[in-house]
């Protein structure tokens, strides 16, 4: 019945850490601190990120102390009462490898967009209309997790196509974990089922592509208005036609980088501008962070593949009731729960799948 402990290594990281966090809590309370937005936000977002570990550190002292105490009556006891303990101490043991693994977890390197809300992009890819509708049923369900899960959502742009899909459409998803989440679903997602469009009653195969964006702040990505070029026109509905008689739509383009975002859904033109600039921030400072991390190619580009029907990181089967996602060979047969935003079950594997590989790279 060996004792299990932090590692010395560890420890004092570990009460570092502890010590920041009531820290934080300290500060929280200073009407210094208080009366200023900007840090008030800073330190309780660093004590909200501190809390889990601060919460694990302390059931493993406790713990550890109870184990402590049993192990010394267990020396002392006989019969019975023995027994009873030899199972206590055992459950201790129990409870302290699995805070221990707790603890590793959460000494890992956050992931630096971990508080931040998103920006997804949905774009009808490869099927004609029936990837567009099929664009317009994943952010309903976009819609329907956000609903959930209490995250706000608000709508930044779309392009509504003929039969109602959606050619492209951009909105914001903001809460609580959106990002550790919402990162998963970057990638082409894949649809089979029998189009509207069909006659014959043959199953098709489309696609649409999703992007998640962490959302910039203005501090975080500092646009140089000389870098603009700043178009505007009339906007215009499904087939060109014009829904608007003033020049309320915009189009950016940042030269140095040549990306380009339009906005067209509000009738005022400062608005269209407001919301076209949070996207280019934010697709600026993901190139950064791409940049920063020396990838070999665009986390972006690998997020939307070619939107070719083989690239995919989920199929939706229509006719097998089944959703099935290819990087963790996770099936699920209830599709309409599914599109009706209840992710969790895909979410939560995601999210152990990632921390698992984390992990072992940590150890390796």
């Amino acid at each position: 019945m060996g004792r299990r402990m932090i590692p010395d290594s560890l420890r004092p990281r570990v009460d570092a850490l502890v010590r920041e966090y009531h820290e934080c809590e300290d500060r929280m309370a200073d009407p210094e601190v208080v009366g200023d937005q900007t840090r008030y936000v800073e330190v309780s977002r660093r004590y909200r990120a501190l809390e889990p570990l601060a919460r694990c550190v302390g059931e493993y002292d406790e713990a550890a102390g109870d184990l402590e105490a049993a192990r010394e009556l267990f020396s002392l006891a006989d019969g019975a009462e023995k027994d009873e303990l030899r199972a206590q101490v055992a459950d201790l043991e129990a409870t302290l490898d699995r805070l221990a693994e707790e603890l590793k977890v959460l000494l890992l390197p956050r992931d630096p967009n971990d508080d931040r809300n998103v920006i997804v992009e949905i774009r009808g890819a490869e099927g004609g209309e029936e990837a567009n509708l099929f664009a317009r049923d994943l952010f309903e369900m976009y819609k329907g997790v956000a609903s959930r899960r209490g995250w706000s959502f608000e709508v930044l742009s779309s392009t509504v196509s003929d039969m109602g899909g959606f050619a492209e459409v951009t909105f914001r998803v903001a809460g609580d974990a959106v990002w550790s989440r919402m990162k998963f679903e970057a990638g082409p997602h894949r649809v089979q089922r029998v189009p509207v469009t069909e006659s014959q009653g043959r199953i098709h195969t489309s696609s649409a592509t999703v992007v998640v964006l962490p959302e910039a702040e203005e501090v975080d990505v500092v646009i140089d208005q000389n870098d603009l070029q700043i178009d505007v026109y009339r906007s215009s509905g499904p087939g060109g036609q014009s829904v608007n008689t003033t020049d309320s739509a915009v189009r950016i383009t940042h030269l140095p980088t040549g990306t380009v975002v339009s906005m067209q859904d509000e009738k005022s033109q400062l608005q269209n501008k407001q919301r076209a600039l949070a996207v280019l921030r934010s697709r600026l400072l993901q190139a950064e962070q791409e940049r920063a991390a020396s990838e070999a190619s665009g986390q972006r580009k690998s997020q939307i593949g070619g939107g070719g029907r083989s690239e995919k990181i989920r199929t939706y089967n229509f006719k097998e009731n089944r959703v099935t996602d290819h990087r963790i060979g996770l099936t699920v047969h209830q599709l309409d729960r599914i599109l009706g935003g209840d992710l969790d079950e895909f979410s939560d594997a995601l999210v152990a799948d990632e921390r698992a590989r984390r992990l072992a790279e940590a150890e390796g």
